[in-house]
Protein backbone atom coordinates (compact mmCIF):
# COMPACT_ATOMS: atom_id res chain seq x y z
CA UNK A 1 0.00 0.00 0.00
CA UNK A 2 1.09 3.57 -0.64
CA UNK A 3 1.51 6.00 2.27
CA UNK A 4 -1.82 7.64 1.38
CA UNK A 5 -3.60 4.27 1.26
CA UNK A 6 -2.13 3.35 4.63
CA UNK A 7 -3.31 6.63 6.14
CA UNK A 8 -6.80 6.13 4.69
CA UNK A 9 -7.04 2.61 6.13
CA UNK A 10 -6.02 3.53 9.65
CA UNK A 11 -7.33 7.07 9.98
CA UNK A 12 -10.71 6.81 8.28
CA UNK A 13 -13.76 6.43 10.53
CA UNK A 14 -15.77 3.48 9.20
CA UNK A 15 -19.55 3.61 9.21
CA UNK A 16 -19.77 -0.06 10.30
CA UNK A 17 -17.38 -2.87 11.23
CA UNK A 18 -17.99 -4.39 7.78
CA UNK A 19 -15.66 -1.77 6.33
CA UNK A 20 -12.85 -3.13 8.52
CA UNK A 21 -12.76 -6.36 6.48
CA UNK A 22 -9.65 -6.82 4.35
CA UNK A 23 -6.35 -4.98 3.82
CA UNK A 24 -4.62 -7.44 6.14
CA UNK A 25 -0.82 -7.27 6.60
CA UNK A 26 1.83 -9.51 5.04
CA UNK A 27 4.96 -10.55 6.96
CA UNK A 28 8.07 -12.50 6.04
CA UNK A 29 8.71 -15.65 8.06
CA UNK A 30 12.17 -15.70 9.60
CA UNK A 31 12.99 -18.30 12.22
CA UNK A 32 11.04 -21.35 11.04
CA UNK A 33 12.29 -21.22 7.43
CA UNK A 34 15.12 -23.72 6.75
CA UNK A 35 18.38 -22.67 5.07
CA UNK A 36 18.69 -22.56 1.29
CA UNK A 37 14.98 -21.93 0.82
CA UNK A 38 12.84 -19.44 -1.01
CA UNK A 39 11.45 -16.50 0.94
CA UNK A 40 8.10 -17.27 2.60
CA UNK A 41 5.50 -14.55 3.05
CA UNK A 42 2.31 -15.02 5.05
CA UNK A 43 -0.81 -12.85 4.93
CA UNK A 44 -2.28 -12.42 8.40
CA UNK A 45 -6.00 -12.91 7.81
CA UNK A 46 -6.74 -13.00 11.54
CA UNK A 47 -6.68 -9.19 11.38
CA UNK A 48 -10.22 -9.35 9.95
CA UNK A 49 -12.98 -8.40 12.45
CA UNK A 50 -13.90 -11.96 13.56
CA UNK A 51 -10.32 -13.22 13.30
CA UNK A 52 -10.65 -15.13 10.02
CA UNK A 53 -10.54 -14.72 6.26
CA UNK A 54 -14.09 -16.06 6.19
CA UNK A 55 -15.29 -12.49 6.84
CA UNK A 56 -14.48 -11.78 3.20
CA UNK A 57 -16.63 -14.57 1.79
CA UNK A 58 -19.48 -14.03 4.25
CA UNK A 59 -19.80 -10.38 3.25
CA UNK A 60 -19.60 -11.28 -0.43
CA UNK A 61 -22.34 -13.93 -0.15
CA UNK A 62 -24.70 -11.51 1.58
CA UNK A 63 -23.98 -8.46 -0.59
CA UNK A 64 -24.22 -10.36 -3.88
CA UNK A 65 -27.51 -11.99 -2.80
CA UNK A 66 -28.87 -8.55 -1.92
CA UNK A 67 -27.86 -7.22 -5.33
CA UNK A 68 -29.74 -10.04 -7.09
CA UNK A 69 -32.80 -9.59 -4.87
CA UNK A 70 -32.43 -13.12 -3.47
CA UNK A 71 -32.01 -11.76 0.06
CA UNK A 72 -34.36 -9.07 1.33
CA UNK A 73 -35.11 -7.42 4.69
CA UNK A 74 -36.96 -9.71 7.10
CA UNK A 75 -35.50 -12.93 5.69
CA UNK A 76 -33.44 -15.57 7.53
CA UNK A 77 -30.02 -16.69 6.32
CA UNK A 78 -29.23 -20.44 6.63
CA UNK A 79 -25.83 -22.15 6.47
CA UNK A 80 -23.84 -25.25 7.54
CA UNK A 81 -20.37 -24.59 8.88
CA UNK A 82 -17.37 -25.75 10.86
CA UNK A 83 -17.65 -22.47 12.70
CA UNK A 84 -15.54 -19.77 11.06
CA UNK A 85 -17.91 -19.20 8.13
CA UNK A 86 -20.79 -19.29 10.61
CA UNK A 87 -19.10 -16.77 12.86
CA UNK A 88 -18.47 -14.47 9.90
CA UNK A 89 -22.04 -14.82 8.62
CA UNK A 90 -23.42 -14.23 12.11
CA UNK A 91 -21.30 -11.07 12.31
CA UNK A 92 -22.47 -9.78 8.91
CA UNK A 93 -26.12 -10.69 9.59
CA UNK A 94 -26.00 -8.95 12.98
CA UNK A 95 -24.89 -5.70 11.37
CA UNK A 96 -27.31 -5.96 8.44
CA UNK A 97 -30.26 -7.06 10.56
CA UNK A 98 -30.91 -10.57 9.23
CA UNK A 99 -31.76 -13.58 11.37
CA UNK A 100 -29.21 -16.36 11.01
CA UNK A 101 -29.82 -20.10 11.49
CA UNK A 102 -26.74 -22.30 11.37
CA UNK A 103 -25.87 -26.02 11.51
CA UNK A 104 -22.50 -27.05 12.96
CA UNK A 105 -21.04 -29.99 14.92
CA UNK A 106 -19.27 -30.79 18.17
CA UNK A 107 -16.28 -31.79 16.00
CA UNK A 108 -15.44 -28.10 15.88
CA UNK A 109 -14.18 -25.78 18.58
CA UNK A 110 -16.55 -24.68 21.32
CA UNK A 111 -15.18 -21.14 20.96
CA UNK A 112 -16.64 -20.93 17.45
CA UNK A 113 -20.03 -22.18 18.60
CA UNK A 114 -20.09 -19.67 21.46
CA UNK A 115 -19.04 -16.86 19.13
CA UNK A 116 -21.84 -17.61 16.65
CA UNK A 117 -24.33 -17.47 19.51
CA UNK A 118 -22.77 -14.23 20.80
CA UNK A 119 -23.54 -12.62 17.42
CA UNK A 120 -27.16 -13.79 17.76
CA UNK A 121 -27.17 -16.94 15.63
CA UNK A 122 -29.63 -19.80 16.17
CA UNK A 123 -27.16 -22.73 16.36
CA UNK A 124 -27.92 -26.44 15.83
CA UNK A 125 -25.04 -28.73 16.87
CA UNK A 126 -24.87 -32.22 15.31
CA UNK A 127 -22.93 -34.98 17.11
CA UNK A 128 -19.70 -36.30 15.58
CA UNK A 129 -17.72 -39.52 15.97
CA UNK A 130 -15.19 -38.82 18.69
CA UNK A 131 -14.86 -35.15 17.81
CA UNK A 132 -13.41 -35.97 14.38
CA UNK A 133 -14.33 -34.79 10.88
CA UNK A 134 -15.44 -38.04 9.25
CA UNK A 135 -16.46 -38.33 5.56
CA UNK A 136 -20.17 -38.35 6.45
CA UNK A 137 -20.16 -35.33 8.78
CA UNK A 138 -20.29 -32.43 6.32
CA UNK A 139 -22.99 -34.12 4.17
CA UNK A 140 -25.11 -34.60 7.33
CA UNK A 141 -24.70 -30.94 8.21
CA UNK A 142 -25.61 -29.93 4.66
CA UNK A 143 -28.74 -32.09 4.71
CA UNK A 144 -29.94 -30.53 7.96
CA UNK A 145 -29.31 -27.02 6.63
CA UNK A 146 -31.24 -27.86 3.46
CA UNK A 147 -34.21 -28.88 5.61
CA UNK A 148 -34.08 -25.56 7.48
CA UNK A 149 -33.81 -23.70 4.17
CA UNK A 150 -37.20 -25.06 3.04
CA UNK A 151 -38.90 -22.65 5.43
CA UNK A 152 -40.53 -19.53 4.03
CA UNK A 153 -38.45 -16.36 3.69
CA UNK A 154 -35.05 -18.02 4.01
CA UNK A 155 -31.89 -17.57 1.96
CA UNK A 156 -29.53 -20.56 1.87
CA UNK A 157 -25.98 -19.29 1.36
CA UNK A 158 -24.82 -22.90 0.73
CA UNK A 159 -21.12 -22.00 0.82
CA UNK A 160 -19.74 -25.08 -0.96
CA UNK A 161 -21.82 -24.31 -4.06
CA UNK A 162 -21.84 -20.51 -3.90
CA UNK A 163 -19.46 -18.86 -6.36
CA UNK A 164 -19.95 -15.52 -4.60
CA UNK A 165 -17.30 -16.67 -2.13
CA UNK A 166 -14.67 -16.59 -4.87
CA UNK A 167 -15.41 -12.91 -5.46
CA UNK A 168 -14.90 -12.21 -1.78
CA UNK A 169 -11.59 -14.05 -1.59
CA UNK A 170 -10.29 -12.56 -4.83
CA UNK A 171 -9.44 -9.47 -2.79
CA UNK A 172 -6.70 -11.44 -1.02
CA UNK A 173 -4.95 -11.88 -4.35
CA UNK A 174 -5.52 -8.25 -5.34
CA UNK A 175 -4.05 -7.06 -2.04
CA UNK A 176 -1.03 -9.37 -2.44
CA UNK A 177 -0.33 -7.89 -5.86
CA UNK A 178 -0.18 -4.45 -4.23
CA UNK A 179 1.71 -5.50 -1.10
CA UNK A 180 4.38 -7.83 -2.50
CA UNK A 181 6.92 -5.81 -4.50
CA UNK A 182 8.64 -8.87 -5.97
CA UNK A 183 7.51 -11.76 -8.17
CA UNK A 184 5.27 -14.34 -6.50
CA UNK A 185 6.53 -17.72 -7.66
CA UNK A 186 4.12 -19.94 -5.70
CA UNK A 187 0.97 -19.63 -3.63
CA UNK A 188 -0.45 -22.45 -1.50
CA UNK A 189 -3.46 -22.84 0.75
CA UNK A 190 -5.68 -25.43 2.40
CA UNK A 191 -8.90 -26.30 0.59
CA UNK A 192 -12.27 -26.31 2.33
CA UNK A 193 -14.79 -24.62 0.07
CA UNK A 194 -11.89 -23.84 -2.33
CA UNK A 195 -13.06 -20.22 -2.40
CA UNK A 196 -9.82 -18.75 -1.07
CA UNK A 197 -7.51 -20.71 -3.38
CA UNK A 198 -9.70 -20.03 -6.42
CA UNK A 199 -10.10 -16.35 -5.55
CA UNK A 200 -6.37 -15.77 -5.18
CA UNK A 201 -5.59 -17.82 -8.30
CA UNK A 202 -8.05 -15.80 -10.40
CA UNK A 203 -6.65 -12.50 -9.17
CA UNK A 204 -3.10 -13.58 -9.97
CA UNK A 205 -4.04 -14.99 -13.37
CA UNK A 206 -5.90 -11.80 -14.34
CA UNK A 207 -2.69 -9.90 -13.54
CA UNK A 208 -0.72 -12.29 -15.79
CA UNK A 209 1.10 -13.68 -12.76
CA UNK A 210 2.29 -17.23 -13.43
CA UNK A 211 2.65 -18.31 -9.79
CA UNK A 212 2.42 -22.03 -9.13
CA UNK A 213 -0.90 -22.61 -7.31
CA UNK A 214 -0.91 -25.54 -4.89
CA UNK A 215 -3.99 -26.93 -3.12
CA UNK A 216 -3.31 -28.36 0.33
CA UNK A 217 -5.35 -30.90 2.32
CA UNK A 218 -4.87 -33.21 5.32
CA UNK A 219 -2.84 -36.26 4.31
CA UNK A 220 -5.29 -38.58 6.08
CA UNK A 221 -8.15 -37.28 3.93
CA UNK A 222 -6.36 -36.44 0.67
CA UNK A 223 -9.40 -36.62 -1.60
CA UNK A 224 -8.13 -34.09 -4.13
CA UNK A 225 -4.66 -35.58 -4.52
CA UNK A 226 -5.36 -39.30 -4.01
CA UNK A 227 -9.14 -39.75 -4.13
CA UNK A 228 -9.10 -41.28 -0.64
CA UNK A 229 -11.33 -39.65 2.01
CA UNK A 230 -10.58 -40.21 5.68
CA UNK A 231 -10.72 -38.85 9.20
CA UNK A 232 -8.88 -35.77 10.48
CA UNK A 233 -9.21 -32.86 12.88
CA UNK A 234 -8.10 -29.85 10.84
CA UNK A 235 -11.06 -27.52 11.11
CA UNK A 236 -12.30 -25.69 8.03
CA UNK A 237 -10.72 -27.87 5.33
CA UNK A 238 -10.83 -31.48 4.10
CA UNK A 239 -14.59 -31.92 3.70
CA UNK A 240 -14.20 -35.55 2.56
CA UNK A 241 -15.06 -34.84 -1.09
CA UNK A 242 -13.74 -32.61 -3.86
CA UNK A 243 -15.44 -29.23 -3.40
CA UNK A 244 -17.58 -28.22 -6.41
CA UNK A 245 -15.89 -24.82 -6.74
CA UNK A 246 -12.38 -26.28 -7.10
CA UNK A 247 -11.52 -25.65 -10.77
CA UNK A 248 -8.62 -27.69 -12.18
CA UNK A 249 -7.84 -24.84 -14.56
CA UNK A 250 -6.82 -22.63 -11.63
CA UNK A 251 -4.37 -24.80 -9.70
CA UNK A 252 -1.28 -26.78 -10.65
CA UNK A 253 -1.19 -29.56 -8.06
CA UNK A 254 -2.65 -30.84 -4.79
CA UNK A 255 -0.68 -32.11 -1.79
CA UNK A 256 -1.59 -33.97 1.38
CA UNK A 257 0.06 -32.50 4.47
CA UNK A 258 0.65 -34.26 7.79
CA UNK A 259 -1.77 -33.10 10.49
CA UNK A 260 0.71 -33.85 13.27
CA UNK A 261 3.40 -31.76 11.56
CA UNK A 262 0.85 -29.00 11.05
CA UNK A 263 -0.05 -28.95 14.73
CA UNK A 264 3.62 -28.83 15.71
CA UNK A 265 4.16 -25.98 13.26
CA UNK A 266 1.30 -23.98 14.76
CA UNK A 267 3.03 -24.07 18.14
CA UNK A 268 6.36 -23.10 16.56
CA UNK A 269 4.73 -20.19 14.74
CA UNK A 270 3.45 -18.82 18.04
CA UNK A 271 6.69 -19.31 19.98
CA UNK A 272 9.19 -18.36 17.27
CA UNK A 273 7.38 -16.00 14.88
CA UNK A 274 4.73 -14.53 17.18
CA UNK A 275 1.97 -15.70 14.82
CA UNK A 276 -0.94 -17.15 16.82
CA UNK A 277 -3.18 -19.22 14.58
CA UNK A 278 -5.11 -22.47 14.05
CA UNK A 279 -4.13 -25.86 12.65
CA UNK A 280 -4.93 -25.04 9.01
CA UNK A 281 -2.38 -22.21 9.19
CA UNK A 282 0.25 -24.72 10.31
CA UNK A 283 -0.73 -26.91 7.37
CA UNK A 284 -0.35 -23.93 5.01
CA UNK A 285 3.11 -23.16 6.36
CA UNK A 286 4.29 -26.78 6.08
CA UNK A 287 3.16 -26.72 2.44
CA UNK A 288 4.91 -23.38 1.89
CA UNK A 289 8.17 -24.76 3.35
CA UNK A 290 8.01 -27.76 1.02
CA UNK A 291 7.65 -25.42 -1.95
CA UNK A 292 10.35 -23.08 -0.66
CA UNK A 293 12.80 -25.99 -0.45
CA UNK A 294 11.98 -27.03 -4.00
CA UNK A 295 12.24 -23.54 -5.50
CA UNK A 296 15.31 -22.39 -3.57
CA UNK A 297 16.89 -18.95 -3.34
CA UNK A 298 15.63 -15.94 -5.31
CA UNK A 299 12.05 -17.18 -5.24
CA UNK A 300 9.01 -16.18 -3.18
CA UNK A 301 6.29 -18.43 -1.76
CA UNK A 302 3.13 -16.92 -0.30
CA UNK A 303 0.46 -18.42 1.95
CA UNK A 304 -2.07 -17.21 4.53
CA UNK A 305 -2.58 -17.34 8.27
CA UNK A 306 -6.21 -18.40 8.17
CA UNK A 307 -7.52 -17.49 11.61
CA UNK A 308 -6.59 -16.64 15.18
CA UNK A 309 -5.43 -19.20 17.72
CA UNK A 310 -7.94 -17.71 20.17
CA UNK A 311 -10.53 -19.96 18.51
CA UNK A 312 -8.71 -23.11 19.65
CA UNK A 313 -7.74 -22.55 23.26
CA UNK A 314 -10.41 -24.89 24.66
CA UNK A 315 -8.95 -27.88 22.79
CA UNK A 316 -5.55 -29.55 22.93
CA UNK A 317 -3.82 -27.60 20.15
CA UNK A 318 -1.88 -25.37 22.51
CA UNK A 319 -1.54 -27.78 25.43
CA UNK A 320 2.06 -28.60 26.38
Amino acid sequence: MSDSETRNKFHKIHSTALEAIGNTPVVQLQKIVPNNCAEILIKLEFFNPTGSYKDRMALSMIVEAEKRGDLRPGMTVVEYTGGSTGTSLAFVCAIKGYRFKVVTSDAFSIEKIKTMRAFGADVTVLPSEGGKVTPDLIPRMMQQAQEFAKAKDTYFTNQLYNSDIIKGHEHIGLELLQQVDQPIHAFCGGVGTAGMLMGVARALRKANNSARIVALEPATSAVISTGQPGTHHVEGIGAGFVPPLLDKNYYDEARGISESESRQMVRRLAKEEGIFAGTSTGLNVIGAIQLARELGHDHTVVTVAVDTGLKYLDGDLYEN
